[in-house]
């Protein structure tokens, strides 16, 4: 599964409110609307700078706060990729599994705003083309690697018609 995008940096501690403020999460789900919305409480006009296929990315603890699903939807739905993070908070990573968006733990330090990534979740690696630079990434069980490859949880129960590893 490889991927490839521009970051859009973030710092520690991005919480789920500044994913979506509750202000748009509690009058809607429709996710249209919401995606528009992302991160506008960190950066007004962020949906406007993301293309199809980029990537967030943050530093430690990203997804903290509250458990909502809509967060890692809203994510998704506008089109980034993945996210990649030094750190998540476990829930949000939960959520974003079961949703099929991808999330990538490594150091982001060394990683600026608008670099050209590639994302290699089965190599485990991220290839940063701007600095020419390869991270090694924490690995992903493969369990979670083919829930991401179907599209999310519930398309791979539907798919395989159980919870269990299919090789």
């Amino acid at each position: 599964m490889e991927i490839k995008g521009y970051s859009h940096k973030f710092g520690d501690d991005v919480n789920t409110d500044y994913i979506i403020s509750g202000k748009y999460k509690f009058s809607t789900i429709d996710m249209d609307e919401l995606s528009v919305h992302l991160m506008e409480d960190l950066r007004p006009n962020f949906y406007n700078e993301i293309k199809k296929g980029d990537f967030i990315v943050a530093g430690e603890n990203f997804g903290c706060g509250s458990s909502r699903e809509q967060a890692p939807l809203v994510i998704k739905h506008a089109g980034i990729s993945a996210v990649i993070a030094t750190s998540f908070a476990r829930i949000f990573y939960r959520n974003s599994i079961n949703i099929g968006l991808p999330l990538v733990e490594v150091p982001t330090d060394n990683i600026d705003e608008g670099d050209l990534l590639t994302v290699d979740l089965e190599k485990g690696i991220v290839k940063n083309h701007t600095k020419d630079e390869v991270l090694k990434i924490k690995s992903l069980p493969k369990v979670m690697l083919k829930i991401l490859q179907s599209g999310g949880l519930v398309n791979y129960y539907k798919k395989y018609g159980t919870l269990e590893l299919i090789d």
